[in-house]
């Protein structure tokens, strides 16, 4: 049974995002990665992906970053619309994550450039590419606002970014099952799964909770030098894409 919204306890302490913890924690549940999202999610990630392509489209020509990638399906969901002309980079910390992704590309004969790279530190020159996206990686990074703006500094002015992210549901009720199902079921089922001993569908659910979302997460992004921000619920909020453009323009 499904206990009321009110006696839903807060969230625990701050979660460590250390760049050894989140690498060494993802590596270890690279494996079985994508049978646990599946499962956990019962596959609606796929439709929000989906959203993000239509919502985000790949431009006609240039180039475009997938940033924390992880096995890289929102970089093959990418290359599955995009043009022959446009280049498709993705980019991630674990090197784990990306051989599965590398692996996932080969055999569906999608031409992804697979790039071992810190968010917060990105291997390119700036105005490098006309979108950048992140799906469910941006929580990770250890400074949110440094990975922010190393993203609109590798952006073309007039470019967009594109955030596929947990949040939490607006409505009490939805909240409340939802809070109670990423607190007591996600993590048993996750980490039974994922034969993890680091206890990373518990780092999971606490993430989501202590990062910020909605108007605070639109701040954060405005101030990393973005503009026209638009935020997308899905699921009843669950979660939520945002689509901001770099701000600036070539001739400045």
């Amino acid at each position: 049974m499904t206990p009321p919204a009110a006696t839903i306890e807060p969230a625990a302490a701050a979660v460590d995002k250390s760049g050894a913890k989140v690498r060494g924690m993802f590596a270890e549940i690279a494996p079985r990665y994508d049978l646990v999202n599946r499962l956990l999610s019962g596959g609606i990630d796929v439709w929000w992906r989906h959203v993000t392509v239509s919502r985000a489209p790949p431009p006609a020509a240039g180039a475009i970053l997938d940033c924390c990638t992880g096995t890289g399906d929102l970089a093959l969901a990418y290359a599955a619309k995009a043009g022959p002309g446009v280049r498709i980079v993705a980019s991630d910390f674990c090197r784990p994550m990306l051989d599965r992704g590398a692996e996932k590309s080969a055999r569906a004969g999608r031409a992804i450039e697979w790039i071992e790279a810190d968010a917060m530190a990105l291997p390119f020159p700036d105005r490098s590419f006309d979108l950048v996206t992140v799906a469910f990686g941006l929580r990770n990074i250890a400074d949110t606002s440094r990975g922010l703006a190393d993203m609109a500094r590798v952006l073309v002015p007039g470019g967009r970014l594109a955030i596929l992210e947990f949040s939490l549901p607006a409505n009490r009720l939805v909240r409340g099952f939802y809070l109670w199902y990423f607190r007591r079921i996600l993590p048993l089922v996750g980490n039974a799964v994922a034969r993890n001993a680091s206890d990373a569908y518990t780092y999971l659910n606490k993430s989501v909770e202590e990062f910020p979302s909605g108007g605070a997460l639109a701040a954060l992004v405005r101030t990393a030098g973005f503009d026209r921000v638009e935020q997308i619920p899905l699921t009843f909020g669950i979660a939520t894409l945002s689509i901001a453009t770099r701000a600036g323009s070539d001739c400045a």
